[in-house]
């Protein structure tokens, strides 16, 4: 049996981890900036001054990037508040976590502890470790010149090479480099065409600086393209003329791709349903990868009301988890049926409309007598308000006891007020999700949300996630 103290850690721990998965300290529908920041920093703090262990742990789960930015900050700006082990531990876990990290966060990581003169031997290790394992660092001094730059001297390391450190810190010094990347940024300064041989964002500014027009420059530049890029700006070139950026959808990552579906007017996503159900199905199947068709009769009940429609800094980012989570569902059950709240049975051409009958829908779900509900929704049940509540008690208590129905409640959204995401009903586990991609760890994580486990089996959860990370980061070094 656990302790009341056991109870209330691991109860501590969920709530971060809810949080550290939804919350990017942005606007959401129902809080403004301010309030998911001041919420979302009295948790770190709280955590990191009463479990640091577990703190740590979290870098290894699903959490967001920007959450996981702000763990690795506070635990290297506190490193000598750690033991000995505590700092051999957590070394490995931030250096495994950084390895996943997208670069810009990365260097904008480093960037703040150069602001908050955390200059320690750990630090210093960890930046230079991180560099050293970069593929290509002349890229990075071209696209990421200044973060790099700024990283090297706040770490007091000398560059891999001589020319990379003339090009850092006097590009001008040379009449020609070697690095055919590096030659090419030099080249760009007076050879127009040398541009095209950049990264885009780098070569943006060059045909800015030129004068070229928008439509000559995405045609020729699209081979430089990142996937990303390249999605971000297929819609925008198409209405110009251009028909150079053209991306692969099929191969676009889930929740990305679900969110580009949903920036579509409604007309254009009927006009090529083919092309994006392809897309979407084959993202989802993906992920779903030897777990497909094995979950068995699955029935979900998926948000789509007014405020699925999120912010203006997070636009239908709420509803896009739901449809990608939709098409994973979809995927990973045997026999599948998905319940919007609206009442469409058009996934595709769903868009934020109307209140949030999540009660109302719930019933209509058991109806179907699935074994495994599982409900997307930011948890706000407003028609009638309560009744999803009232719906899971009853069938929790009275009817289904034995718990032959799997329930689990996602919910991508943030509560500033409460410190977690809201919750329908204390008896069904709520987790928080960012990408629908996460959809199968979260509904294994929302097992210790229920109660029906402790803290020493979440420990060991977190332990084991740590421990595959690590070896993972490892293996990719080693080869």
């Amino acid at each position: 049996m656990d302790s009341y103290g056991d109870l209330v850690a691991a109860d501590d721990v969920l709530l971060f981890v809810n949080a550290a998965i939804t919350s990017t300290g942005q606007r959401e529908f129902h809080s403004d900036a301010g309030e998911q920041r001041l919420s979302l920093d009295f948790l770190h703090a709280y955590m990191l001054g009463n479990y640091r262990d577990l703190y740590a742990g979290v870098l290894a789960l699903d959490i967001n990037d920007y959450n996981a930015v702000l763990i690795i900050r506070r635990l290297l700006e506190t490193g000598g508040e750690a033991t000995a082990d505590q700092r051999r531990r957590e070394g490995r876990l931030i250096a495994s976590r950084l390895a996943t990290l997208p670069p810009p966060r990365v260097y904008g990581l480093f960037d703040a502890l150069r602001r908050g003169r955390v200059n320690n031997r750990r630090s210093r290790a960890i930046m230079r470790d991180w560099l050293s394992a970069r593929h290509d660092l002349a890229f990075d001094a071209v696209k990421y010149r200044s973060g790099l730059k700024r990283a090297l001297r706040h770490a007091h390391l000398a560059p891999a090479t001589e020319e990379l450190g003339t090009f850092m810190f006097a590009p001008s010094a040379r009449p020609h480099y070697a690095t055919p990347l590096l030659e090419a940024w030099r080249r760009a300064h007076y050879e127009q065409a040398a541009l095209y041989e950049l990264p885009y964002t780098v070569a943006e500014g060059f045909a800015a600086k030129y004068g070229i027009s928008r439509d000559v420059f995405l045609e020729r530049i699209a081979p430089r393209m990142t996937r990303l890029e390249t999605l971000r700006l297929q819609e925008s070139a198409h209405k110009r003329g251009t028909t150079g950026v053209q991306a692969d959808l099929a191969g676009m990552p889930l929740t990305r791709l679900a969110t580009y579906v949903l920036s579509l007017p409604v007309e254009d996503r009927r006009r090529r349903r083919a092309e994006l159900t392809h897309a979407l199905e084959s993202a989802a199947d993906r992920v779903a990868d030897f777990h497909r068709g094995s979950w068995g009769k699955v029935t979900a009940v998926l948000d789509d009301s007014f405020s699925a429609f999120g912010s203006v800094h997070k636009r239908r980012r709420p509803l896009a988890v739901a449809l990608a989570c939709h098409y994973l569902l979809a995927a990973l059950a045997g026999d599948y049926t998905g319940l919007w709240t609206s009442g469409r049975t058009d996934a595709l051409l769903t868009y934020p409309y109307g209140p949030t009958p999540v009660g109302r829908r719930i019933l209509d779900a058991l109806d179907t007598a699935p074994s495994r509900l599982v409900i997307v929704s930011d948890g706000w049940d407003n028609a009638p308000p309560g009744l999803a509540a009232e719906v899971l008690r009853i069938w929790r208590t009275r009817l289904d006891p034995e718990r032959r129905t799997s329930i689990v409640h996602l919910n991508p959204v943030y509560d500033a007020a409460d410190f977690d995401v809201r919750r329908l009903s204390a008896t069904v586990p709520t987790a928080g999700i960012r990408d629908a991609e996460d959809l199968p760890a979260l509904v294994e994580l929302a097992q210790f949300a229920e109660g029906r486990t402790g803290l020493a089996e979440l420990i060991t959860y977190m332990d084991t996630r740590a421990a595959r990370m690590v070896n993972g980061h490892h293996q990719e070094r080693a080869r």
